[in-house]
């Protein structure tokens, strides 16, 4: 009886064992070592790392976007005189003795070279309180900075057509002399930005663009702010200081020396200084100049302290008989 019992256990077992042996290879074959599934979890885990590292860098992206979008700023810069329809709408404020003004982004109003400087005009016995700067009749006027326009005006006997712009650095702006709005008050722009077209209207003896930087009212030489041969910024901050806001930067020794020799005809001329002087115009040489003059290439040169060989330039003041 054991024999039969020990028979059959043999010959269940040895079924069993061939039945193990026949059955699909898959389910044992396709196990995997502990070692491979940790290979594979890892890199599931990587790639949801990077999937999340993804998201982490899109969401920051668009925080960033965000936060450094050019949007209109604040309204407080855009209350004080806002209403007025005068040039200067600070008449009552407190002007600080000086103040940093961010310049970094901008641009040159019109690319001309300058007709005639900002200072007092003898001429006119009046100061002149901005640039001129040479264009035509229809070119495009651009906006110095970012800002919001104030006014569109016309004056009949002075700036003619006339935009004023205030900035988000603090600054206004003044373009005269214009044929064409481009722009409408309250309207935001940016710098760069066509704001109108170039003309010859109001007190204009030709076409040209009146461009003024003002702070708080008070008109700065806008050759302290702007390089306008090299249309750049003299700097990337402008320092307003009440004891020279009104006298211009340049870094050339032969502008210096025009400037100089500029400002002391200037002052020999209001007090009734018996030697005449001559404003350079566009294409002027020293030699035209004496000839017109009734004076010798050297005696134009001697009076003026200069070679022959000085280099002149549109808007220098030279003494002449």
């Amino acid at each position: 009886m054991d024999f039969f019992r020990h028979s059959a256990s043999f010959l269940f077992g040895t079924a069993a064992l061939a039945l193990l042996i026949a059955a699909p290879k898959a389910t044992a074959q396709n196990l995997q070592s502990v070692s491979n599934y940790s290979r594979t979890h890892e890199a599931l885990l990587a790639s949801q790392q990077r999937i999340q590292d993804q998201i982490r860098l899109e969401e920051t992206q668009r925080y960033a976007n965000h936060l450094y979008e050019e949007t209109e700023p604040e309204p407080d810069i855009y209350t004080e005189g806002w209403g007025s329809t005068h040039v200067n709408s600070y008449k009552n404020a407190v002007i600080p003795n000086s103040k940093v003004i961010d310049v970094r982004n901008y641009h040159i109003p019109v690319p001309g070279y300058v007709t005639s400087p900002y200072g007092y005009r003898p001429r006119f016995h009046r100061m002149h309180k901005g640039i001129d700067l040479k264009l035509n009749i229809g070119d495009t006027v651009r906006a110095a900075f970012t800002g919001k326009v104030r006014l569109t005006r016309f004056e009949r006997g002075g700036y003619g057509f006339y935009v004023v712009l205030r900035h988000e650095n603090g600054l206004e702006t003044v373009y005269g002399h214009l044929s064409r709005f481009l722009v409408h008050p309250d309207q935001y722009v940016r710098a760069g930005q066509p704001i109108a077209l170039g003309g010859n209207t109001g007190g204009s003896t030709g076409p040209h663009l009146h461009f003024e930087t003002r702070f708080m009212g008070v008109a700065i030489n806008p050759a302290a702010i702007f390089d306008f041969r090299n249309q750049v910024t003299h700097t990337d901050y402008f320092t307003f200081d009440k004891r020279t806001y009104d006298q211009a930067r340049d870094y050339s020794p032969s502008e210096r020396i025009a400037a100089a020799r500029a400002s002391h005809a200037a002052a020999e001329s209001s007090v009734g200084s018996s030697t005449s002087t001559y404003t350079v115009k566009n294409g002027d040489n020293l030699g035209r100049i004496a000839s017109q003059h009734g004076m010798s290439l050297t005696e134009l040169c001697s009076l003026n302290g200069f070679t022959r060989y000085a280099h002149i330039h549109p808007g220098d003041v030279l003494k002449v008989k």
